[in-house]
């Protein structure tokens, strides 16, 4: 308790975030020091590194990541060994700038995800919504002798939200204009998209998950070219996409879903990737074809869902969800910032309205949702709310996380 009061009292901490997501390639860490809270926080970026899994992690996991094939003592083992993974990568991007364990104040780790599901469905004999991520956050604590902040997405849930996406409150407090509508686009697995009022109140943001980004183009680069992603969209550009293959893409339930809503490997995992190949090869389109239409259904599904819920066109009925206004610029961070195939895609979708790169704002795009869980965890520690309930549905704020206290701290 003693360390949690001291940790409290400080008005600057330096924090690393981790970073695991639905692509399961491996953990990004960031180490930022953090002050301030809410409009008022202050973050500067420390240093940055991105620690692949071996490729036999990465395999245990994706086979763990589906009903059919997770076993028990998989997930019991893998909650653990992906601490150790987190550990090391904590201390590898310690050593980019110097810094021994002990000049650490705390840590944010998201875990990895390996099932979420944020719609109630019955478990003996009652309606529930769960998640859960694995990456043992005491286990981590104690490695490293550092308070973690861990599990984010329980609490919201609890409340009724998706726990999903968590980004929304990072983008408010580092993003928001005084005179640009903002969307932010985040391109890993999953494509998610916040958009935030010129000036706008916490109460005014509006965020959620479009659907697939890298995860199918990446499962699709393995499978068709036997490479863990599509380099630059290179293999894509070298295709053409089929438009009535997209157009039935895109009558995808998860598309048509209203907002709060988030997705993951659930939907758009093996299964899915399964069917798209089998319908681009009742259709004779060659791996390049089949590829440049996955591209162009993470642009065009993320162009849908901001022209059906956010800006409706004139005389549609307008959701509960609809801020009712268009955004003046989009800027993309993620991977998928890498895929210039991907991004001339939007660039075309969004026309005229202008698509940039986080790193024109002053953000290491690849670093982003990292440093996000190294700011939630210092508004956990500070006793801030930090879920959206516009965004997620959740009935009121709340602090997201669980502290894991180490058995000493320095």
């Amino acid at each position: 308790m003693d360390a949690l009061l001291r940790l409290h009292d400080q008005s600057s901490r330096r924090v690393a975030g981790l970073m695991s997501g639905t692509s399961l390639d491996g953990v990004d860490a960031v180490l930022a020091t953090v002050e301030g809270s809410g409009t008022d926080l202050s973050v500067h970026q420390d240093a940055f590194v991105h620690q692949p899994y071996p490729e036999a992690l990465s395999s245990l996991l994706r086979r763990n990541s589906t009903p059919e094939h997770s076993s028990v003592e998989d997930l019991t083992r893998l909650n653990a060994r992906l601490a150790d993974v987190y550990a090391n990568a904590v201390d590898r991007v310690l050593d980019e700038i110097g810094a021994a364990r002990d000049k650490l104040d705390l840590v944010g780790s998201h875990g990895q995800t390996v099932h979420h599901l944020p719609e109630p469905a019955d478990c003996a004999g009652q309606d529930v919504r769960g998640t859960l991520q694995i990456g043992n956050p005491s286990l981590l604590a104690n490695r490293l002798n550092v308070p973690v902040v861990g599990d984010f997405r329980s609490a919201d849930m609890a409340l009724g939200g998706q726990g999903a996406p968590l980004v929304p409150y990072f983008d408010y407090v580092t993003c928001t204009a005084p005179d640009e509508h903002r969307g932010l686009l985040n391109l890993g697995g999953i494509a998610n998209l916040t958009v935030l009022p010129a000036g706008g109140l916490p109460t005014e943001v509006r965020a959620f998950d479009t659907g697939p980004a890298n995860m199918v183009i990446d499962a699709l680069a393995n499978r068709l070219f036997d490479t863990p992603y599509d380099p630059d969209g290179r293999h894509a550009a070298a295709g053409t996409p089929d438009h009535d293959l997209l157009a039935d893409l895109l009558e995808g339930d998860y598309f048509h879903r209203e907002p709060p809503k988030s997705t993951g490997r659930e939907e758009f995992g093996e299964d899915y990737v399964d069917r798209l190949i089998g319908a681009a090869q009742s259709r004779s389109l060659s791996a390049e074809d089949t590829i440049a239409t996955a591209t162009l259904l993470t642009a065009a599904s993320v162009y849908q869902a901001y022209a059906r819920y956010i800006r409706p066109a004139p005389g549609e009925d307008v959701a509960e969800f609809h801020p009712e206004q268009s955004i003046d610029t989009l800027i993309v961070s993620g991977g998928g910032v890498h895929n210039d195939t991907l991004m001339g895609m939007l660039e075309n979708a969004f026309s005229p309205i202008p698509v940039r790169s986080a790193a024109d704002y002053g953000l290491d795009a690849d670093a982003k949702e990292a440093l996000c869980f190294a700011v939630l965890a210092h508004e956990t520690v500070n006793g801030k709310p930090t879920n959206l309930p516009s965004v997620t549905g959740a009935s009121a704020p709340t602090l997201l996380g669980s502290i894991s206290v180490p058995h000493t701290t320095a």
